[in-house]
């Protein structure tokens, strides 16, 4: 394990606080911060990811999410519902129905490239 280079001291000295500063105000604010982790617990499930896959594919009825995924309608509905929240689908209402599509078609792209390192 290293040491930290703090230097000389125990504290850091002016030229590494002038540095830290401004790093620290590169970095985008907390309401920005926090909405962009409110958008990646939307991702933060399995389910939501396996609908935004099927998705990809086109515009989905609720009915053939709910067959596809084979998961009970208030469990599919749950989830298209935090996947609106976040931005991540568009839909229209068709009679008793809701049709869902992906809000843009490089969502999936953006998701693998998040997840390719691994």
């Amino acid at each position: 394990m290293t040491s930290c280079e703090v230097g000389g001291g125990e504290k850091p000295d002016k030229d590494q606080i002038k540095r830290l500063k401004k790093i620290i105000s590169e970095i985008p604010d907390d309401a920005t911060l926090n909405a962009d982790a409110d958008l990646i617990k939307a991702l933060a499930d399995p389910t939501r990811i396996k609908i935004l896959h099927l998705l990809k594919y086109g515009e989905l009825c609720v009915c053939e999410i709910i067959g596809a995924l084979e998961k009970p309608q208030p469990t599919i509905s749950h989830h298209l519902n935090i996947l609106k929240k976040a931005g991540f689908l568009k839909w229209r209402k068709e009679g008793v129905w809701i049709h869902y599509s992906l809000s843009t078609p490089n969502i999936i792209d953006n998701l693998n490239e998040l997840t390719k390192n691994r």
